[in-house]
């Protein structure tokens, strides 16, 4: 745990599905907010949860699947909209790097009205991925 600014950071810290769903909501990224139950399923399965909190209250998260040895996929990078333009993702991205350390690849998918600020933050673009969506 460290505190910059007011904000408090914690790794690897707890997080409740109703702090998460509050956190989605209200940052512009897009999730399902409203299932509580899958809400509760990815935080269940993540093995990266980094909080940023103000005053007791989860004010951004980063969340992400890692094997700390060759890559980590950064699922979620969200800050309320109230708290965007402060520093506060960066200092999640950071958080994550550190855990994950230098052997890994940090790796995400972009909403298409943040592909200007990842590479702000140090992230290249890619053109060599595929996927397969979800159904729901």
């Amino acid at each position: 745990m460290h505190k910059k600014n007011g904000i408090t950071y914690q790794e690897n810290g707890e997080m409740s599905a109703e702090e998460l769903a509050y956190v989605f909501q209200y940052s512009g990224i897009k999730r399902p907010w409203t299932d509580m139950r899958r809400l509760e399923k990815m935080l269940h399965h993540a093995n990266i949860l980094v909080t940023a909190s103000y005053e007791n209250q989860v004010i951004g998260v980063a969340r992400g699947l890692a094997d700390f040895s060759y890559c980590c996929y950064l699922s979620d990078l969200a800050v309320l909209r109230s708290f965007q333009g402060q520093g506060i993702g960066r200092e999640l991205l950071a958080a994550v790097q550190r855990r994950i350390g230098e052997e890994s690849a940090l790796i995400l998918l972009s909403a298409p009205e943040a592909m200007s600020y990842y590479p702000e933050q140090g992230f290249e673009k890619i053109t060599n991925g595929f996927k397969i969506a979800r159904k729901c």
